[in-house]
């Protein structure tokens, strides 16, 4: 008989959902996702990134991060600036609003995390850490 509540999908399944729901309760006096601060998280390390690029480095679609965009563009923390090599393209800017939200919203990213790891120890915390990144960089399951 398969072991559901052994396997590693569904942990993994599992983990994200109280990691997520733990980020989400604090985020909602914001009005804001997980994966919306995941964007603003990225704008805070270089700002103007295309919408190609966003897409690229948090590994969601397109249309999603479109969405996404939309969403922190109608509550004032991105806007959308042509980019001048090509005018079809945009740079995802943050507003002083967005920049502004930096230290508050990082801070609070500390606290959940520390939170949500208290269970495992800090050599676990690193380990888990390797693990995952090793996971994360080779989404085919190859080596």
């Amino acid at each position: 008989m398969y072991d559901i509540e052994n396997s590693i999908g569904f942990l993994l399944a599992k983990v994200y959902q109280r990691g997520f729901g733990l980020f989400k309760e604090q985020l909602d006096r914001y009005d804001l996702t997980p994966p919306q601060f995941s964007l603003l998280a990225f704008l805070w390390i270089e700002d103007g990134l295309s919408q190609t690029c966003l897409s690229q480095k948090t590994q969601v679609d397109r249309t999603t991060i479109g969405g996404l965009i939309d969403r922190l563009e109608k509550l004032g923390l991105v806007k959308r600036l042509p980019t001048p090599q090509d005018r079809r393209a945009y740079r995802i800017c943050l507003t002083k609003r967005g920049k502004k939200l930096e230290s508050e919203l990082c801070a609070i990213s500390a606290q959940v995390t520390e939170k949500f790891l208290s269970p495992i120890s800090i050599e676990e915390q690193s380990a888990l850490r390797s693990i995952l990144n090793k996971l994360r960089q080779h989404p085919e399951g190859s080596p």
